[in-house]
């Protein structure tokens, strides 16, 4: 009931916030009661549609917990700073407004979604009172009210309100405004609009058809001859469907989908719209709309449209983004976790281990990398770097720079798309009949998906299950080994603070050159040096920086003891990771009785119970996907 109420309480706060006071009166009055409003009005009903788009960018972002697109799109950072870059300097009046927005990238990449939040964006944002818009009552293309100034009294109003007023009347309006107003442009009626890609106001979306029968009109319309036996006159505006795409999305978006299939005078005509803001159609004059214009297309189309000369003039007027997919195996898990998450309950509720998702997500970067073949080493360190993973003891600075100079061209421009390796899942889901997959499931399942592929040919299916060896054997076998040796550590905590003990006092000898008195036969004997080593080794400590290391944990430890405090395992993250290892080492043994044959006693079975339950509680397993970890794992050290 709580939850319910929640979320009820939630759609109250978002009609607050997004519901669009309506406002309808004659221009007279929308000067007097909205232009004049407040200071700022002026310059907010005046702003073109790029300098709309990229107030809406900035009211999301704050109005929404990491702006637009957190939580849809995942490792396109790059790609949305260069989308938000282009909406800010067409806001500021630069040349990049007169350009067309192409993006460009492989299927499944992102490009569709991320049109689709700007769309949905600019609909939530004129609902509210920073993104108010109003336009000419009736006007097919939804115009601004300020085309109805008149040219001559245009200086004034910058002078008085300082905003500029641009465009033309559009045909239908002019014609209304002779014959309903008799030329009294204060009389015409204005009011207040929402954009909605459904009610074709502000937003509008074009899909090539075949290019043999693809017909102008779908953007522009037509002549509607129906209207032309009420009105007598095809070159009354009254006498024009004005149902085409460019007008629906006055004032706001135009998407064009897969642009490329579209015939050269479709480009032509969208070119000419997003530098010089008109389009010329049989019997008007040029009709003005302000809108922007974001297409998408795929590699495939591009390069065919880049080796024919004659488009090269057209290219030049396109601001290109490419939009590849991401080479960060945790954002490409994320994805998958937002497909999963919006199919039906059947797979949604299914119970995947915590690295199913991630060792699918590394096996699909691997694919994405052009130097990853028979380079198994630099693969694998590509991989961890592009994550901002620790690689070969770099600091943060040194991963990003290192990033940035291994980065190709070509990167992220092909391979496994998301959807494949969703689809393999589903598969699996399927086919298993379980409510829980580990991810010798989810590996065994693309192996498949692979192999049953017409589309993929032999040299590549070859390429693509050497990256699931790899994936398995480089990363989730420590994944796993490590989950499992920290549930382990739990259930030996005792043992665990123990060695901590015998490793200070043995330090403290060691650097106070003194003797230690053997707990069993108090005989006296040197440090033992060989298990400093072998607890140091554990976390990479070398001979030559030993003895900084044991001088950094003996000053810790007198720090606690100043502190009244005990020296424990929390005290020193790198001394507790390397007792864990230690201990991980030294208690095998409790594994192996996994798969042992031989029945072990109530008190082993007790400590295999235990870390069992630990990785469900602790580590995102569930009862099966534990078993078979542990089960996995004494398998691997089996083989060591």
């Amino acid at each position: 009931m709580a939850q319910h109420q929640q979320f009820l309480n939630c759609l109250h706060a978002y009609t607050q916030q997004h519901r669009a006071e309506p406002w309808r009166g004659n221009f007279g009055l929308f000067m007097e009661q909205v232009l004049a409003a407040s200071p700022a009005a002026p310059s907010l009903l005046a702003r073109s549609a790029h300098q709309y788009t990229w107030d809406m960018l900035r009211w999301s972002g704050e109005s929404h917990p990491g702006g637009l697109f957190a939580e849809e799109l995942f490792g396109m950072d790059d790609a949305i700073a260069r989308v938000t870059s282009y909406f800010q300097a067409a806001a500021a009046g630069s040349e990049v407004g007169r350009r067309l927005l192409l993006l460009l990238g492989p299927p499944s990449g992102g490009k569709s979604t991320l049109v689709i939040l700007l769309k949905r964006g600019l609909e939530e944002y004129s609902q509210t009172e920073a993104g108010a818009l109003y336009a000419i009552a009736g006007c097919p293309v939804h115009e601004s009210p300020l085309h109805l100034l008149p040219h001559t009294l245009r200086g004034s109003f910058r002078e008085t309100y300082g905003a500029e007023a641009s465009g033309e009347l559009c045909p239908h309006c002019r014609a209304r405004l002779e014959q309903q107003h008799g030329g009294d442009f204060l009389q015409m009626p204005v009011e207040r609009m929402v954009i909605s890609e459904a009610g074709r106001s502000g937003i509008g979306t074009y899909a090539p058809h075949d290019p043999s029968t693809a017909d102008m009109s779908d953007l522009v319309g037509s002549i509607d001859l129906a209207k032309v036996a009420e009105v007598g006159d095809e070159g009354d505006p009254r006498a024009w469907s004005w149902s085409g795409a460019v007008y629906a999305a006055s004032r706001g978006m135009l998407e064009m989908i897969e642009i490329l299939k579209a015939k050269r005078e479709f480009l032509h005509l969208l070119l000419t719209l997003t530098q010089e803001k008109n389009v010329k159609v049989a019997r008007f004059p040029l009709i003005h709309l302000d809108e922007t214009i974001v297409a998408h297309t795929n590699l495939a189309e591009f390069r065919r449209f880049v080796q024919e000369s004659e488009n090269e003039a057209l290219l030049d007027r396109m601001v290109i983004v490419q939009v590849p997919y991401t080479l960060d195996y945790r954002e490409e898990a994320r994805i998958y976790g937002k497909l999963i998450k919006s199919a039906a309950p059947a797979f949604r509720d299914v119970h995947l281990d915590p690295h199913a998702l991630h060792a699918a997500a590394v096996f699909a970067i691997l694919s994405r990398l052009p130097d990853a073949d028979g380079k198994e080493d630099e693969a694998i360190r590509t991989v961890r770097l592009r994550a901002g993973e620790d690689v070969d003891g770099m600091q943060r600075p040194e991963r990003a720079a290192a990033r940035a100079r291994e980065g190709a061209a070509d990167e992220g421009l092909a391979g496994v798309s998301p959807r494949f390796v969703v689809n393999a899942l589903s598969h699996a889901i399927i086919r298993s009949g379980r409510a829980s997959l580990g991810t010798m499931d989810v590996l065994l399942a693309l192996k498949e998906a692979i192999d049953g592929d017409a589309r993929i040919d032999a040299r590549c299916k070859r390429r693509w299950i050497a990256h699931l060896v790899v994936a398995r054997k480089a990363f989730y076998n420590g994944w796993v080994k490590e989950d499992v040796h920290r549930a382990l550590f739990v259930s030996f905590e005792r043992e665990a603070q123990d060695l901590l003990d015998k490793y200070l006092d043995e330090v403290e000898a060691m650097l106070d050159n003194r003797q230690v008195s053997d707990p069993i036969t108090s005989d006296e004997r040197r440090p033992d040096e060989r298990f400093l080593r072998a607890v140091e080794e554990k976390i990479h400590v070398s001979e030559a920086g030993k003895q900084s290391f044991r001088q950094e944990v003996v000053r810790k430890a007198m720090g606690a003891y100043k502190r009244g405090e005990r020296f424990s395992l929390a005290s020193h993250a790198p001394l507790r990771e390397a007792i864990q290892q230690y201990l991980f080492e030294q208690r095998r043994d409790v594994l192996r009785l996994v798969s042992s044959e031989h029945r072990p006693d109530d008190a082993m079975r007790g400590r295999v119970a235990a870390v069992e339950q630990r990785l469900v509680d602790e580590y995102g397993y569930d009862s099966h996907s534990a078993r078979e970890a542990l089960a996995y794992v004494t398998t691997l050290l089996a083989q060591e």
